[in-house]
């Protein structure tokens, strides 16, 4: 059964190290901005098994003009669980969520290999590719939710 919590920042750290930061320090999975109260994190479960997360920061990015926006980070799904529809599932969440919030634009960095993945979700590209130093080729992208 799958299931959508919000969780603390520390309940992530596994997760985004398994998938974003493999073979690096679990410190290296804090991001900064984790523990502010506008944070928010959620953790898809299957049988009460965490089984992927994403954050969402109240942060502005300057290149677009609303602001009313939200950045996500740190979305990850543990690889055996990858290709089944739990990334989609989870996304359409926070989306669903983030509205209820009155904003209107989720923006964020995604890594080169997921690209096709945030296109199929309407998410769109603006500008270049850019390198993330130890992590790789990143896209910014972002979507404008009706409200």
């Amino acid at each position: 059964m799958i299931e959508i919590k919000i969780i603390t920042p520390t309940e992530t750290h596994p997760i985004r190290q398994a998938i974003l930061r493999k073979g690096k320090p679990i410190e290296t999975c804090r991001f900064e901005g984790d523990e502010l109260p506008t944070t928010t994190h959620y953790g898809i479960f299957n049988k009460n098994k965490l089984i992927g997360v994403v954050s969402s920061f109240q942060n502005n990015n300057n290149l677009f003009k609303n602001k009313n926006q939200i950045q996500l980070r740190g979305m990850a799904i543990l690889e055996k669980e990858q290709k089944k529809g739990i990334g989609k599932v989870l996304l359409e969440y926070i989306e669903k969520d983030i509205r209820t919030q009155n904003k209107s634009l989720i923006w964020f960095n995604a890594r080169e290999k997921a690209i096709l993945f945030y296109e199929k979700m309407e998410y769109n590209i603006l500008g270049n590719p850019f390198e993330i130093l130890e992590i790789g080729t990143h896209y910014l992208m972002y979507k404008k939710l009706s409200v």
